[in-house]
C-alpha cells in the first residue's frame, strides 16, 4: 500500500500499482522514466550484440540480409528513441524540481502525459517484427526512396517516432516553464545546478527541432499511404530534400542526447574534486552557444551529395568544436590539484571526459571536406558516433546513476562492484568501437550484412569481443542493484557532501520535496550552508 500526504493534511493509503499508474510526482514519473529507459537499453544491447554476431566473421550467415537490416535499424532506434532521449527526462524529471527548490514541475498531469505516451510507442515500433515485411529496415536515418521500399513495419516506425516526439516536446516546454517560473528565492538563472542548465538549453533544442522531423515523418508517411511525391524521385520527388529535413533536426538531437550528460558529469566532478566547478558562467554560455550552433551544421552529414555549400558548414562544424573545448577545459581546470576522491561516479566522470574528447576529435575529421568524402558512410563515422553517445552519454547516465542512487532510492550501491562495471565498460567499449576506426579508414561500409575481405576480419571479431565484454560489465552493476534493494534505506541526507539543493531533504525525499530549504546565496547552497565562513555572494 502506498501512503500519500501533504504537509499538515492527514495521510490515506491507496494501492501501490494504482499510486504508480495515476502518479503526477514528479520524482516517480523520473523513476518510471529511468525504468523504461533501462528496459529499452537493454532491449538495444541484445539487438547490438545479434549485429555483433554476424559480422564476427567474414561471409556469416548468422541471420540473413532483411533480418540484419531490421536488427541494426531497431538497435538503433531503441537506443536513440527509447533510451538515450527519454532517460535524460528521467533525470530531469527527478531532479531538476529538487534543485531549483520547487515542490513539483510546473505542469504536473502534462508531465504524466510525458510519460505514458513512451510505452505505446515503444510497443508499436517493436511491433513491427510481428506484421508482414518484418520492422522497419532503413535505418534510423529512414532515407528515401529506401523508406519508401519498406514493409508496414515501416509504418508503424514513423508513427511511434511521431508520438514520441510529441513526448519530448510537451516534455520540454513543461522544463522551460519550471526552470522560468519555479525557482525558489535567491536562486537565480546564474545560481542554477549546471544539470539544469543542460536541461534548459536541451528543451529549447526539443522544442525547436523535433516538430521538423514530425513534418518529415508525416510527409514520409503521406508517400508511403496516400499517393505523395515529397521525397520518392520515381513520383516527381526530392530525396535531398528528406535529408535536409531530417538532419536539421538529426544534428541537433546529438546535442539533445549529449548535453543533459555534460550536465551530469558537471555536477559529479566538482564533489569528487572538491572544488567549484571552473568557469561556471563560462560553461553556461559555452552550453548555450552549443544550442545555438547546432543549428547551423546539419549538412556536414551530406558533404557528398553535392547539394550543400560545403566551405560554410565546414566552418561551422569546427566552429561548434570551441565551446566543446571549453567544457573539456571546465572540467580539466576543476581536477586540477583538487582533492580528488576515486568514487564509481567520478570514475565515470573521468571516463566521460577521455571517452567524449575521442568522439569529438575523430568527429573534427568529417569536418574537411577531403576527408569526409574519404570516410563518408564508412565504420570511422559508426566508431565516432558511438564514441559520442557511448563514451559520453551512457558513461554519464551511469554515473548519474551511482551519483543519484542514495537519493532516488535511499541505499548506495556497491562501489567494489561498480569499479568492476567501470572497468569492464571502459576496456569492452574501446575493444569494440577503436577498431571500428581502422576498419573505416581500410574503406569498409556500414550498414552490410556480410564481407568477404579478409583484412577485415581479425578487426571485426576483436570488435564483437569487446561488444559481448560491454554486455559482461552489465552483471556487477545488476548484482550491485539487486543488493542494494535488498537492504533497507539507510542513506543520510548528504552522503557526498554535496553542493545543491537536492541533497538537503531526505533521501528519498518525501512527496512535497523539502521540510525547509537553505538560503541560495550562490550555486553552491549546500557547501555554504556547511561552511557558512566561506559562503560568498556567489553568482
Amino acid at each position: 500500500m502506498a501512503t500519500v500526504a501533504a504537509p499538515g493534511t492527514q495521510a490515506y493509503a491507496r494501492p501501490a500499482l494504482l499510486d504508480w499508474l495515476t502518479t503526477v510526482d514528479h520524482k516517480k514519473l523520473g523513476i518510471l522514466y529511468l525504468y523504461f529507459t533501462m528496459f529499452f537499453f537493454a532491449v538495444g544491447g541484445i539487438l547490438a550484440l545479434l549485429v555483433r554476431t554476424q559480422l564476427a566473421v567474414a561471409d556469416s550467415s548468422f541471420v540473413s540480409n532483411n533480418a540484419y537490416n531490421q536488427i541494426f535499424t531497431m538497435h538503433a532506434s531503441a537506443m536513440l528513441f527509447l533510451f538515450i532521449i527519454p532517460v535524460w527526462a528521467g533525470f530531469g524529471n527527478y531532479l531538476v524540481p529538487l534543485q531549483i527548490g520547487a515542490a513539483d514541475m510546473a505542469f504536473p498531469r502534462i508531465n504524466a502525459l510525458s510519460f505514458w505516451l513512451l510505452p505505446p510507442a515503444g510497443i508499436l515500433m517493436f511491433a513491427g517484427f510481428l506484421v508482414e515485411g518484418g520492422s522497419a529496415n532503413a535505418g534510423w536515418t529512414a532515407y528515401s526512396p529506401l523508406a519508401q521500399q519498406s514493409g508496414s513495419g515501416m509504418d508503424l516506425w514513423i508513427i511511434s517516432v511521431i508520438i514520441l516526439g510529441v513526448s519530448s516536446t510537451i516534455g520540454a516546454a513543461n522544463f522551460m516553464v519550471t526552470m522560468f517560473r519555479m525557482r525558489a528565492p535567491g536562486m537565480t538563472m546564474f545560481r542554477m545546478p549546471i544539470f539544469c542548465w543542460t536541461m534548459l538549453v536541451t528543451a529549447v533544442l526539443q522544442l525547436l527541432a523535433t516538430p521538423v522531423l514530425a513534418a518529415a515523418l508525416t510527409m514520409l508517411f503521406i508517400d508511403r499511404n496516400f499517393g505523395g511525391a515529397f521525397f520518392d524521385p520515381n513520383t516527381g520527388g526530392n530525396a535531398i530534400l528528406w535529408q535536409n529535413i531530417f538532419w536539421f533536426y538529426s544534428h541537433p538531437a546529438v546535442y539533445i542526447m549529449i548535453l543533459p550528460g555534460m550536465g551530469i558529469i558537471s555536477e559529479i566532478i566538482p564533489v569528487f574534486s572538491r572544488k567549484p566547478l571552473f568557469g561556471y558562467k563560462a560553461f553556461v554560455f559555452a552550453t548555450m552557444a552549443i544550442g545555438g550552433l547546432g543549428f547551423s551544421v546539419w549538412a556536414h552529414h551530406m558533404f557528398t551529395t553535392g547539394a550543400v555549400l560545403l566551405p560554410f558548414f565546414s566552418f561551422m562544424t569546427f566552429l561548434i568544436g570551441v565551446p566543446t573545448g571549453v567544457k573539456i577545459f571546465n572540467w580539466l581546470g576543476t581536477m586540477w590539484r583538487g582533492s580528488i576522491t576515486f568514487t564509481t561516479p567520478m570514475l565515470f566522470g573521468i571516463g566521460f571526459v577521455s571517452m567524449f574528447l575521442i568522439g569529438g576529435i575523430n568527429g573534427m575529421f568529417s569536418a574537411v571536406v577531403p576527408i569526409d568524402f574519404a570516410i563518408h558512410d564508412t565504420y570511422f563515422v559508426v566508431a565516432h558516433i558511438h564514441y559520442v553517445l557511448f563514451g559520453g552519454s551512457v558513461m554519464a547516465v551511469f554515473g548519474g546513476f551511482y551519483y543519484w542512487f542514495p537519493k532516488i532510492w535511499g541505499r548506495k550501491l556497491n562501489e567494489t562492484l561498480g569499479k568492476w562495471h567501470f572497468g569492464l565498460m571502459l576496456i569492452g567499449f574501446n575493444l569494440a568501437f577503436f577498431p571500428m576506426h581502422l576498419l573505416g579508414l581500410d574503406g569498409m561500409p556500414r550498414r552490410i550484412a556480410t564481407y568477404s575481405e579478409s583484412g577485415w576480419e581479425a578487426l571485426n571479431f576483436a570488435s564483437t569481443v569487446g561488444s559481448f565484454l560491454i554486455g559482461v560489465s552489465m552483471i556487477p552493476f545488476l548484482i550491485a542493484v539487486v543488493a542494494a534493494f535488498m537492504r533497507p534505506k539507510d542513506q543520510p541526507d548528504d552522503p557526498w557532501e554535496a553542493n545543491t539543493l537536492e541533497w538537503g531533504t531526505t533521501s528519498p525525499p518525501p512527496v512535497y520535496n523539502f521540510d525547509e530549504l537553505p538560503e541560495v546565496r550562490s550555486e553552491r547552497p549546500l557547501f555554504d550552508r556547511r561552511h557558512p565562513d566561506l559562503a560568498g555572494g556567489g553568482h
